[in-house]
């Protein structure tokens, strides 16, 4: 039951974390690609780690967690004021590189399958002209075989 609960507020500052984010905090450090990814809030709803993806450089980045983490007073009343709880939890803005690390694993994949299937298409090359080889000696035995017919 407890479980339940703590994902329901999550999902609750979750969206209210990033209704603020978009549209309360007019930082100019603020980059426009900041999206929530996740929060997860601790079962005595004393602090609450919020996750965001930022889009852009990595000084873009920096500016913009500098921005968010500098808003956290801001987050914390609006989801104080928004979602309805007895203790409002103290924010923690952290970054999540998950898609950057998702990214990166897929370029890894797309290696190996490339590295595979010209490893693959030389095989088959292989055994392709091994066959015309082995045809080749077939012929051949086949041409012997006759003039000792004869």
């Amino acid at each position: 039951m407890v479980n339940y609960r703590n994902g329901r507020i999550n999902e609750e500052i979750k969206k209210e974390v990033s209704n603020t984010i978009q549209n309360k905090i007019k930082d100019p450090r603020k980059s426009a690609m900041v999206s929530v990814t996740n929060v997860e809030t601790t079962k005595d709803l004393t602090y609450t780690k919020v996750f965001v993806s930022i889009f852009g450089s990595e000084a873009s980045k920096k500016e913009t967690l500098q921005a968010l983490k500098s808003s956290t007073s801001l987050i914390r009343k609006e989801i104080g004021l928004h979602v309805k709880l007895r203790h409002v939890p103290q924010v923690i803005i952290e970054v999540d590189e998950t898609i950057e690390k998702a990214i990166h694993l897929e370029g890894i994949f797309n290696q190996i399958k490339a590295k595979d299937k010209m490893q693959k298409e030389e095989n088959d090359e292989e055994l392709y002209e091994d066959d015309e080889e082995e045809e080749f000696d077939d012929e051949e035995d086949e041409d012997e075989e006759d003039s000792n017919e004869d």
